[in-house]
C-alpha cells in the first residue's frame, strides 16, 4: 500500500479534477486517501496551499507525459496530435465527464485570487509548452513556429475540455483532434522540402 503521503496526493489531484479546489476540503481528501488528519500537516506543514502546489506540479508531470506517450504511439506526429485528442474524449466521456484536467480546473479557480498556486499552473503549461514545441521542432518545423502552434494546440485541448464537460458530448474533443492534426500537417508541409517525407 502506498505511503499517507501519496495517498493524499492522489485524492487531491482526483478531487480537484471533478470538484475544483475550492469545493474541495481537507477533510474530504484525508477520508478518501484514508489518512490520519495529522498526516497532512506533517507531510504538508503549509496546509491545502502547500498540498494544491505540489499536486498542480505532480498531476502537471504526469499529464505531459501521457500525452506525450500518446503522441510517440502512432507512427507519425499528424496521427499522434488526433490520437491525443481522441483519447482525451474517451477518457472524459469514460469518467461521466466528471475527469477533465486538474491543472486547466485549478487555473481558472487561482488566476486572480492566489498568486503562488496561478505560478504553479503556468509553470505546468509552460512545461507542456516546451515538451510540444520541442517535439514540433524535432519533427521539421521552424522553432518560433513550433512553439506558436504548440499554443494553440494545447488552447485548443484545454478549450475543448470545457465545452465538452458542459455539453456531456465530446463533439469539441473531436473536432479539434481534426483541425489540430490538420494544422500540424500544413506546417509540416511549409517546413518541409519537397524530397523529405511526413514526420
Amino acid at each position: 500500500m502506498t505511503n499517507a503521503k501519496e495517498r493524499i496526493l492522489d485524492a487531491s489531484s482526483e478531487l480537484f479534477r471533478r470538484q475544483g479546489l475550492a469545493g474541495t476540503g481537507i477533510k474530504q481528501i484525508l477520508v478518501q486517501a484514508k489518512a490520519p488528519f495529522g498526516s497532512l500537516y506533517h507531510h504538508f506543514p503549509g496546509g491545502k496551499d502547500q498540498l494544491a502546489a505540489k499536486t498542480i506540479k505532480r498531476a502537471g508531470e504526469y499529464y505531459g507525459q501521457l500525452v506525450a506517450s500518446k503522441l510517440l504511439a502512432e507512427p507519425d506526429l499528424v496521427s499522434g496530435v488526433r490520437a491525443a485528442f481522441v483519447a482525451a474524449g474517451e477518457d472524459l466521456a469514460a469518467t461521466d465527464y466528471a475527469d477533465a484536467c486538474p491543472i486547466e480546473t485549478v487555473a481558472l479557480e487561482v488566476a486572480s485570487t492566489n498568486e503562488p498556486l496561478r505560478l504553479a499552473t503556468a509553470e505546468v503549461f509552460d512545461s507542456w509548452l516546451s515538451a510540444l514545441a520541442l517535439m514540433l521542432a524535432d519533427a521539421g518545423i521552424a522553432a518560433a513556429q513550433a512553439r506558436a502552434l504548440a499554443h494553440v494546440i494545447i488552447s485548443a485541448l484545454e478549450g475543448a475540455f470545457v465545452l465538452a464537460r458542459a455539453a456531456r458530448r465530446t463533439d469539441a474533443l473531436d473536432a479539434c483532434a481534426d483541425a489540430m492534426a490538420q494544422l500540424v500537417e500544413s506546417a509540416l508541409a511549409i517546413n518541409r522540402s519537397p524530397s523529405q517525407p511526413i514526420a
